[in-house]
């Protein structure tokens, strides 16, 4: 199944959850935001969201600086 994420394409099983396909890709969850279609995403949905054909998935990080 193919879907955007961050602007590219990518690929994932079918059936995968937001959370299980950014584990399974190394991303820190703690430290991010996630935005699903053009909404912020709450993280207590990230494990029920399944990502799905043509989706549109932004990964936002968390950085310091001064």
């Amino acid at each position: 199944m193919r879907f955007a994420l961050n602007g590219k394409e990518a690929e994932a099983n079918n059936g995968i959850s937001v959370e299980e396909y950014l584990l399974q890709k190394g991303i820190e969850l703690d430290k991010i935001v996630i935005e699903y279609n053009l909404e912020i995403l709450k993280r207590i949905d990230w494990k029920s969201t399944v990502i799905k054909e043509n989706d549109k998935l932004e990964v936002l990080r968390f950085v310091g600086g001064g």
